[in-house]
Formats: structure tokens, C-alpha cells, sequence
């Protein structure tokens, strides 16, 4: 009987330095590459509702009041979101290339100051949006373009399936701005989900 209490003992006194040598390994493991592993978790995640929205892009620039728009793939603005501490540079398009760089813009949705459905998305990684569930309503999400500062009030926030692409209406009637990232924000891998957040048009 004391030999297979001294067993069990040292069994678990095994299991337990085992554990605190994997903790310690994957301590250092994210100090030395913390940021490759964010990357490529980033890249993992496949972001965009749709990718293939191009060919709206026509028909939203003919009616549109703005008269230069920048090439897809490029910079046009910078987003920040004071309340979770983001300030993310805005690229016209909703490709992977695109998304590595920052936010993207779907090229089926207006842009600020157009009197429409906005369409913003970014990865869930903790540099972009993983915060995304500490927003409240009210909070303020702030857009400054080339041509203009504009500020967004948050009205309401969705968890939708992706699928659901009636939740993120592309209309006329009135200045929306949608930004949505992957869900669960610690997510690796492809997610059916997104969480969006609702934002309207209250200074410019």
C-alpha cells in the first residue's frame, strides 16, 4: 500500500511539473513570436461576407455625390474607436490582401458622407477588433477620410450568421455605418458568424 501512495504521488508531482513546463513553454513561445502568431491566426480567419461584391461598385458610384474614389486595394481613411483603443488605417475593398492591411471597405457599400449603407469589416485579431464585444450603445466611432472627419454613434449591436446578408442592408435612405469582425473573437479558423456593430451619422 505505501508503494502505490509513493506511486501516486510521484505521478502527480510528474503531471504537475509537466504542467508548468508547457505553461512556461508557451510563455516564451508568445513573448518571442507574439506577433507571427497573431498573424497568422489573422490569416486563418477568413473575414469577408462576400468577396465578389465588385461588380455593385458601378451601380453605387453612378449615384453617388462624390467625385474622385480611390483604386481598390488602397488607403482612403483611418477609423477609430475610442472606447476599445482602435484606430485602424481604411483600404477601399474587402479581399484577403486587402484585410491583411487593415479595414476594409466592401465595394458594394457607400462611403461617409454619401447618405447611405457603409460597409466596414477587419479581422477579429487583437490589434483590430477583438474588443468589439466591450462596445455599448453610444459609443462613438470616428472616420476620417481624405476629404473629411465624420463621427458615428452606435445604436446596436448583432451577432448574425453569415449567411444572414440581409442584416447588413446596402440602402439610400439614411447614413449607416456597419463594421463587423469574425465570431467568437478568439476564434481560429473559418467562423459562420460575425458580429456586427450599427453606427449612424451624427456630425460631418
Amino acid at each position: 500500500m505505501p508503494k502505490i501512495i509513493e506511486i501516486v504521488k510521484a505521478t502527480i508531482i510528474d503531471l504537475i511539473v509537466a504542467f508548468l513546463f508547457v505553461i512556461v513553454t508557451l510563455a516564451l513561445v508568445k513573448i518571442a513570436f507574439g506577433q507571427s502568431i497573431d498573424t497568422a491566426i489573422m490569416l486563418m480567419n477568413t473575414v469577408a461576407i462576400d468577396t465578389k461584391k465588385d461588380v455593385q461598385v458601378d451601380t453605387v458610384l453612378e449615384n453617388s455625390s462624390l467625385k474622385n474614389y480611390p483604386e481598390y486595394g488602397t488607403k482612403y481613411a483611418t477609423i477609430e474607436i475610442p472606447k476599445i483603443n482602435v484606430k485602424q488605417d481604411v483600404y477601399f475593398g474587402s479581399s484577403l490582401e486587402v484585410l491583411k492591411k487593415g479595414v476594409g471597405h466592401d465595394s458594394g457599400s457607400y462611403f461617409p458622407g454619401e447618405g447611405g449603407s457603409i460597409i466596414y469589416m477587419g479581422h477579429n485579431s487583437k490589434n483590430v477588433f477583438r474588443r468589439f464585444s466591450e462596445l455599448q450603445k453610444g459609443d462613438e466611432i470616428i472616420v476620417e477620410t481624405t476629404y473629411g472627419t465624420f463621427k458615428y454613434r452606435i445604436y446596436d449591436m448583432q451577432l448574425v450568421n453569415e449567411t444572414e446578408k440581409d442584416k447588413l442592408p446596402i440602402q439610400r435612405d439614411k447614413e449607416i455605418l456597419m463594421v463587423y469582425t469574425c465570431y467568437p473573437f478568439n476564434n481560429i479558423g473559418y467562423a459562420t458568424q460575425r458580429y456586427v456593430v450599427y453606427a449612424e451619422l451624427v456630425e460631418e
